[in-house]
């Protein structure tokens, strides 16, 4: 099969004109001697999004240990371009989690359905007093012996495990699970040192970077500062309430192939506005923003990835950045580049066609064509 005359994002990050001859895997691609994009023109062909941080959508969340809900869950992120996900959990009873590590060991992708990668285990393991959305009753000390068993359970799979660095048994943590996964800095008050500490003894990612940390300040740079120092991977939700345009700038200039788009939605996302649940824990969403019921913090997301792509671009963010963090730099945080979230030869035939709106038009996983939006979602 192959796709013609559209702009492509090559995997130097950077579009141009071409075509992609693929089966299961990108075959090869040809670039047209007019090569260069035209803003104003034609479609996109961009990699398939990868969502590193989804906790559900449409009414699911991978909290539930629901198979059948997954499988629509999965649907819904290929209909909105993303054709990769880790299952993001949040802090719970330890029966929760690990009914929701053997639904995410069972899962079987459906033919129109994203790819599950595995787990984001995001919680027990954090900070009382940056713990936003996580319950606090719930939430305890690093348990390396807990992890290790939830990662059996998930069919090892468990890709990405949240820690504050600062909480007692944290650092012997981050070297025993980094052994087994990637390990990411959240809800933490640490502070430069103890963060520099963290990625010292394996740490290598940030969760939702600025949000459920301590602050960027010019004495006591925190963690956004080690994770500068340290050459970090950084979530960033781009949602228009989580960040203010000016710091979603900043990230992109500060990380500029480090950072990655992430969606952080809730069951909420493809929903109305209403009343809702997380993590046990009563929702509100007005205008589009996920809060706590009591208005104490946010909580979440409503968006879906690609949304995040269009408001980052709205902001300022070049379209082939904003892109490249929902994919390549995704891809890159896992370890799995070359593989998925880029346009390269030997990769998983996984793309978006968009329009110069940046409407979905087509999706396609391993080849294959999957049912998509149209129009913004």
């Amino acid at each position: 099969m192959h796709i013609e005359d559209v702009q492509i994002l090559m995997g130097d990050g950077v579009f141009r004109k071409g075509s992609v001859e693929f089966g299961e895997t990108i075959e090869k691609i040809e670039i047209s001697e007019a090569s260069g994009i035209d803003f104003g023109v034609g479609q996109y062909l961009i990699p398939g999004l990868v969502d590193v941080h989804t906790h559900g959508a449409i009414g699911g969340d991978h909290n539930d240990g629901s198979g059948e809900k997954m499988a629509e869950m999965a649907q819904f992120y290929a209909r909105n371009g993303v054709t990769s996900f880790l299952a993001t959990t949040l802090t719970a009873a330890e029966p929760v989690l690990e009914k929701a590590m053997r639904n995410v060991a069972r899962f079987e992708r459906p033919p129109d359905g994203a790819r599950c990668l595995g787990v984001n285990l995001e919680g027990p393991f954090f900070s009382h007093g940056k713990r936003g959305a996580h319950p606090a009753d719930l939430l305890r000390l690093p348990d390396i012996s807990l992890f290790e068993r939830l990662f059996r359970l998930s069919g090892e799979s468990i890709k990405l495990v949240c820690v504050s660095p600062e909480l007692d048994g944290a650092m012997d943590f981050i070297r025993e699970a980094s052994k087994l996964a990637h390990v990411s800095l959240a809800h933490s008050n640490a502070d430069y040192k103890t963060a520099m500490q963290a990625f010292a003894n394996g740490a290598t990612h940030v969760t939702h970077l600025f949000n459920g940390m301590s602050p960027f300040l010019h004495r006591e740079p925190g963690i956004v500062g080690a994770a500068l120092d340290a050459n970090a991977f950084v979530e960033v939700i781009c949602d228009g309430y989580h960040l203010h345009p000016a710091v979603v700038r900043a990230i992109f200039g500060m990380f500029p192939k480090r950072a990655c788009l992430i969606s952080d939605s809730l069951r909420c996302t493809g929903l109305p506005d209403g009343d809702y649940e997380s993590a046990g824990l009563p929702i509100i969403v007005r205008a589009g923003r996920a809060m706590l019921a009591d208005g104490s913090s946010l909580a979440g997301s409503a968006i879906t990835l690609l949304q995040g792509v269009r408001i980052a671009v709205s902001l300022g963010v070049p379209l082939a950045n904003a892109v490249s963090s929902a994919s390549s730099h995704c891809a890159q945080a896992l370890g799995m580049e070359g593989m998925i979230g880029s346009l390269v030869p030997g990769a998983y035939a996984d793309f978006v066609l968009l329009d110069s709106k940046l409407d979905v038009q087509k999706v396609y996983i391993n080849g294959k064509e999957a049912p998509s939006t149209s129009g913004k979602c």
